[in-house]
């Protein structure tokens, strides 16, 4: 179904997040006609051919509302993926299961032929290290999931991939499926990690690294990943139906290493204390505990969970060749330049008087360590 001027008309459900507005960005250069379905609209001004759709996946009706004479599906939204936001169990469940029933419901119901669901690398991953593991790995039973917000993706996107086949109620064909799997997003303007992980920087909160500094995790930078969905939009009508595609850059680092040229590029020296993964797990599980008991009247950000730990201390990437053979995926290379460089343009990174500040401190604590040196010196003459 195509929208009276031809073109062809996509929903990007989340759209409102950074990921959704890339992505629609894109479509729109392709001649595409795209409305953004989210419960928060974008931070950017919105793009002429491109609309913003109050409304929220939990709610049918305004799910069958927005997807009428729509072609193809981008369904993004989901909800509990790091901080405190992994704590709220029974939101997570009915953003991430219930809001992708409603979709599927109501792409059966419309007739909406194509739908690309943005899944995880975590439906596989649960603390155990996997070394360029395959889409051929099982889902990870759930109870080995260390977090809600794991499980309730993995359960999505089982729905997701049973739904492939399923007849159209206007008998005009088939509801075509797949999901992809992204590794952590970055690039310029990112909203829900890296400010975060700026934010620590900058309170002196990254103070120290942990795990195997040879343990390895992938990202994937923004651009690749709205790529990746194209693709397999394009590609629903062949051989991506009712599969699943592990998405990245296809270059495994450390995850500490990955950071390095971020917080060096904003002024600050990297951290070289070095702590054991368990001991950091250790103190992620005291933190939810404590969220748990008081987060009710005080929903403070932990500083780890226990998910994240595992996430960036644990190796585990995925081969990518899947994607390339059957979606004519190719990622870029990049790197954290621009990252830094938008950073810098709003404002973050060290200021010279906090360096001038430091060299102060510095050379009065080397006047008192010099002053007490000397307390120890025989006096000359006596």
């Amino acid at each position: 179904m195509s929208t009276s001027t031809g073109a062809p008309k996509y929903v990007v459900t989340g759209g409102g997040g950074y990921f959704g507005f890339r992505l629609a960005c894109t479509l729109l250069k392709e001649s595409c006609r795209v409305l953004l379905f989210d419960v928060r609209p974008p931070s950017e001004k919105l793009p002429e051919g491109v609309d913003f759709v109050h409304g929220d996946v939990r709610d049918f009706a305004q799910v069958e509302k927005v997807l009428k004479g729509v072609d193809c599906v981008f369904h993004i939204a989901s909800y509990g993926m790091s901080g405190r936001e992994q704590l709220s169990k029974n939101l997570i469940k009915e953003v991430n299961v219930q809001g992708t029933e409603n979709v599927l419901r109501a792409c059966v119901a419309l007739g909406v032929k194509r739908l690309v669901y943005t899944s995880t690398f975590n439906v596989v991953f649960g603390g155990q290290v996997i070394e360029n593991g395959n889409e051929t790995l099982p889902y990870l039973p759930l109870h080995l999931l260390p977090d809600h917000y794991s499980r309730t993706k993995s359960l999505a996107e089982m729905q997701v991939l049973r739904a492939n086949g399923s007849p159209l109620t206007n008998g005009h064909g088939v509801l075509r499926t797949c999901a992809l799997r992204p590794a952590g997003i970055y690039g310029p303007g990112e909203q829900r990690h890296l400010p975060r992980i700026v934010e620590y920087i900058e309170k002196g909160l990254f103070g120290f690294v942990y795990g195997d500094p040879d343990s390895l995790v992938e990202f994937v930078h923004v651009d690749n990943l709205v790529s990746a969905h194209i693709l397999a939009a394009k590609a629903l009508t062949e051989k991506a139906a009712g599969q699943a595609y592990f998405i990245s850059d296809g270059r495994p680092v450390n995850n500490f290493e990955f950071f390095r040229p971020l917080v060096e590029g904003l002024g600050y020296t990297f951290p070289k204390l070095r702590l054991p993964i368990s001991l950091v797990y250790f103190f992620a599980f005291l933190t939810e505990m404590i969220h748990s008991a008081v987060g009710h009247f005080y929903n403070f950000q932990p500083l780890l969970t226990r998910t994240e730990v595992y996430k960036t201390g644990v190796t585990h990437y995925f081969s990518i060749e899947k994607a390339r053979a059957e979606l004519g995926y190719k990622p870029r290379e990049y790197d954290l330049r621009e990252v830094v460089e938008w950073f810098r343009s709003r404002g973050h990174g060290r200021k010279p008087a906090s360096l001038i500040k430091k060299l102060i401190l510095d050379v009065a604590l080397f006047v008192v360590i010099f002053a007490v040196i000397l307390s120890f010196l025989p006096v000359v003459g006596q």
